[in-house]
């Protein structure tokens, strides 16, 4: 260890510039954007904006869970519960755009993306789905493309090959979408994706790997009633399903919206969760007129691969983590399953996803134990350590030096580089 400093309570993942630090945070109703030094890990410069909406979410959605993008120079922050914020290298503010407030039942995850002039934000909801485009320069809106995704995760994806005509990729709600970065406009769809993206979608060669689960069969509505139905009527009120996201989304977005909860309106709801549970291989070729035409490679089928963890891809290696510290290893190229085993001393919960280097695979666990594991289809426990506090974030690497945010504090460990 280099350095600890204490941090606002947040769920974001740390972005490095050459020289800082950067994360958000939350408390006592305002927003931030926080700098550390990465030499010493001082706090440079720390801005904040108020909430302005408290959006329904699940327990793990935090205020500030979504990551930050910067250009080297400028910091793009956006807040769920309040919009886009940019500041420059000297915590200067450039401009704000508020948004909002969103329709969610478990709040919006999809971190922004910055290619070229604009900034692109993925806004899946439960009604009233966008992709947009704003300009990075002044937070002018571009463009905004309506999109008829429900709720989800993962954030898109720049795929600018070569010579080919670039595009922004989402993946959301059993469907990848294909869009112009000029002007939004949407060229390819393609079905048979999982469900639920809660991970984001990865890109290794040309091939575009998504992982996500659905519901196999329509869970019957007599099992919540069993449990929360006190006075046995047949139906779920407010003052029974209190404050859980998934059954109030059923509440405020399904059939009447009345804020009570019916059988044929649960089992809408089960309709439109129904879906793979699968993690799928596409390449990501283009036809003739020069359209992106996903071919499908493989696609691995069990119950439930990973919930929040993005998948890794390294070294021809894919891997992803389960609750319980479970991890698989696939062969990238032929979906070959190569290994599953526990993580020895970093089980748990996993909100945390993977990141590699110089051979090796650095993974934390929601219960504050951080593993380093030799990279391969046979990847095996190097050393675990317990650092005693919940960590959602996922680590940032570069030159030799390992960042992580706990829930009480940024970290910064140093390699032997040689």
């Amino acid at each position: 260890m280099v350095w600890r400093v204490p941090v606002r309570p947040g769920k974001s993942s740390p972005i490095l510039t050459k020289s800082q630090v950067i994360l958000t945070g939350y408390t006592d109703g305002k927003l931030y954007t926080q700098s550390f030094d990465r030499r010493t890990g001082k706090l440079l410069w720390e801005r904040s904006v108020d909430r302005a909406s408290e959006l329904q979410a699940n327990r793990l959605n935090h205020p500030a869970a979504i990551a930050s993008v910067t250009d080297g120079q400028n910091v793009f922050s956006f807040f769920k519960d309040f919009g886009f914020v940019s500041y420059d290298a000297n915590g200067k503010e450039r401009w704000r755009a508020p948004m909002g407030p969103f329709n969610t039942t478990m709040g919006l995850g999809a971190a922004p993306v910055l290619a070229g002039a604009n900034i692109y934000l993925l806004a899946d909801q439960v009604e009233g789905s966008f992709l947009a485009a704003l300009d990075a320069r002044n937070g002018e809106l571009r463009w905004k493309q309506e999109r008829e995704e429900g709720e989800a995760w993962g954030t898109p994806l720049l795929y600018a090959p070569a010579g080919k005509t670039p595009y922004v990729l989402t993946a959301s709600r059993g469907q990848l979408g294909a869009y112009s970065l000029k002007d939004g406009k949407r060229t390819t769809t393609l079905r048979g994706l999982p469900t639920t993206v809660v991970g984001s979608p990865v890109i290794d060669n040309g091939v575009l790997y998504v992982q996500g689960y659905g519901s196999d069969a329509p869970a019957p509505f007599s099992q919540r009633l069993e449990k929360l139905d006190k006075n046995h009527d047949g139906r779920l009120t407010k003052d029974e399903y209190l404050d859980d996201p998934f059954l109030g989304g059923i509440a405020r977005f399904t059939g009447n919206r009345d804020l009570v909860i019916t059988e044929d309106e649960w089992n809408l709801k089960q309709k439109e969760i129904m879906g793979p549970n699968c993690l799928v291989a596409y390449r990501l070729d283009y036809d003739a007129g020069g359209a992106l035409a996903p071919r499908e490679l493989w696609r691995y089928e069990k119950s439930f691969t990973a919930v929040i963890p993005t998948p890794l891809v390294y070294e021809g290696v894919l891997y992803f983590v389960k609750n319980g510290g479970i991890l698989t290893s696939i062969d990238a190229k032929s979906g070959k399953v190569l290994k599953t085993g526990r993580i020895t001393g970093a089980l748990g919960g996993y909100s945390s996803s993977p990141v590699a280097a110089d051979g090796k695979v650095y993974l934390a666990s929601e219960d504050g134990n951080a593993a380093v594991l030799r990279a391969g289809g046979e990847w095996a426990v190097l050393s675990t350590t317990p650092l005693g506090e919940p960590i959602y974030a996922t680590p940032a690497l570069s030159e030799g030096e390992f960042y992580l945010r706990t829930d009480e504090a940024l970290y910064c460990f140093r390699g032997n580089v040689k």
